[in-house]
This record gives C-alpha cells, structure tokens and sequence, in this order.
C-alpha cells in the first residue's frame, strides 16, 4: 500500500455496537414481570379501604384517565379498523376479567397462594398464542413449560390439600382471560407501539369501569387510608397501565411464547412480597418449586421457537 493509496482511500468508521433486540425485550418484559410482582400485594392493600368490585372500578377508571391523557399529549390517532378486535380482546381480558376475578379470589385466598395459582399464566399465554399466530414452539420449550407449569400446580394442591376451592377457581378463569389478552396484545404490539395496545384498551373499557365504579360506591362501603390508598394507586398507574407498556414491548420484541415464560417467575417474587409487605407465610414448599421454575426459564428462554 502506498503513501498515496493511504492518504485516499476514504476513512471507514466501524458501526457502533448496538444492544441486541432479544437482550433488550427480554430486560423489558422482566422488568414488566417484576412490576407484576407487586400487583396483588397493592390489590390486598386496596381491598383494606375498598370493596371489590369499587377497587376494580376505580382501578380501571384512574388508567384510563391516565391514558387518555397520554394519548392526547402524544396526538394519537385512532388505530385502524383492523386493530379493535384485538384491542377489544385485550380490553375484556387484561384490563376488566383479570382486575375482578383475582380481587374477588383475593377476599378469601391469600396473596401467596394467589401469586402461585397464577402462575400457570404463561403455559396458558403461550397455548393461545401458538393457536392464535400458527406459531409452533419446539417440543423442548412445551416440555419445559410443562413442567414450569406443573410444579405450579403441584404447589398449589399441596397448599390447598388437594381441594381447589373457590378463589382457585376464580384464579384459574382469570389466568384463561388474562392469556388471551397477553397474546392478543402481544400480537398488536407488532404493529403498534405497546404502550399505545394497552393505553387504548383501558381507554376502551372506560364506559364499563366509570359505569362498575357508580354502582359499586354506593352499596359497598370505603374506608380508605394510606394503604388502600396506595395500593389502589399502584394498581391503577402501574398493574394497569405503566407495567404493559414494558411488557408489551418486551414481547414484541422476543415473541409471545418465549416471553410469557418469564412470568414463571413472578409467582415467586410475589411469594418474597407477600412475606415482605403484607407479613404472610412463606410456605416451606417455596424454594423448591422456586428452583424448579427459575430452571424450567432458563430452558424455554434457550429453546427454538
């Protein structure tokens, strides 16, 4: 090479490394799954002040007052026609199914029971997703979220001695809708950013939460304090709202299957919250079936889907 090919030759700047799209969704919905984490400690708070049904209502109320204003600051537009079945399926399952049944379940059952009830939650979202989208996962990743799945329920007789009780059921009717409306919305997410999938959705559901919220206050009577207070407040700004953003934009990010199974470990930091905030029993059971779940991630995280 000489002097003059040197002086040249056009000066090449290496690309800058940029964070890879799989490692930044996956750190976008664990952080969704950890704010997650703390929705049923701040639902048990809540239900200190308000019935259930209020506490769902003004839950859904205050998100979607927060995100009709976000919507309006950010000019918007109204998603196309082809976007509000899913938004509505989204709306009926994340923002008024799941609320309800898990409040209603969480008047008898405790939150540490609740947290690993729900915990079938991402066997169940990656179920529907797959039905959904066509999508197939490998056999490696149903093997290990079967077993996830299974050491759930396996933890969830053993508390309840073998006899699902009521709450349970609510439970379970929960996770079934809320999963349609993980998958639903992380499907959308693919074409709209995700804070605007569940800033639409709890916009939607506004008439059926403002209408819950006006008769609900009347005949169940409020006592709020500084607890109920701040729980409602958490549910409302983060459990429904805040937290999707991130969590919607994980998975469209890394896909709905594999990210629904980084929710097997919400039941556990909800476990270590339960005992944390509200003072409630570890159960002996828990750091087993923690080591299970947490190996059952790291497998399904790692498989072809």
């Amino acid at each position: 090479m000489t002097a003059q090919d040197s002086a040249t030759r056009p000066l090449t700047i290496a690309p800058r490394r940029s964070v890879a799209p799989g490692r930044s969704g996956t750190a976008l919905a664990a952080l969704g799954v950890l704010t997650f984490s703390f929705s049923f400690p701040a639902t048990s708070w809540a239900l200190g002040g308000f019935g259930p049904w209020t506490a769902t209502g003004l839950r859904g109320v205050l998100a979607g007052l927060l995100a009709a204003l976000c919507l309006a600051a950010a000019r918007v537009p109204l998603p196309a026609r082809r976007h509000w079945p899913g938004l509505l399926v989204v709306s009926a399952g994340c923002v008024l199914g799941f609320p309800l049944l898990t409040t209603l379940a969480l008047r008898t059952s405790s939150t540490a029971h609740s947290a690993v009830v729900i915990g079938v939650l991402p066997l169940a979202t990656a179920a529907v997703s797959a039905l959904r989208t066509g999508r197939r996962p490998s056999r490696t990743f149903w093997c290990a979220a079967l077993a996830g799945a299974a050491a759930v329920l396996a933890f969830t007789l053993l508390q309840s001695h073998g006899r699902p009780t009521t709450a349970d059921l609510y439970l379970f009717a929960a996770l079934l809708v809320c999963a349609a409306g993980y998958a639903e919305g992380g499907r959308i997410s693919r074409d709209l950013p995700g804070w605007q999938v569940i800033a639409w959705a709890v916009v939607a559901a506004l008439p059926v939460t403002a209408l819950t919220t006006a008769l609900a206050l009347p005949a169940e009577p409020a006592h709020p304090g500084v607890k109920a207070l701040a729980g409602l407040a958490y549910t409302a700004a983060v459990s429904q709202f805040g937290g999707f953003v991130l969590w919607y934009r994980g998975m469209a990010a890394i896909g709905v299957p594999r990210a629904s199974q980084l929710q097997l470990a919400q039941p556990l930091l909800t476990l270590v919250w339960a005992v944390l905030l509200l003072a409630e029993h570890l159960p002996a059971a828990a750091p087993v079936t923690a080591v299970v779940v947490l190996v059952c991630i790291a497998v399904t995280q790692r498989a072809r889907v």
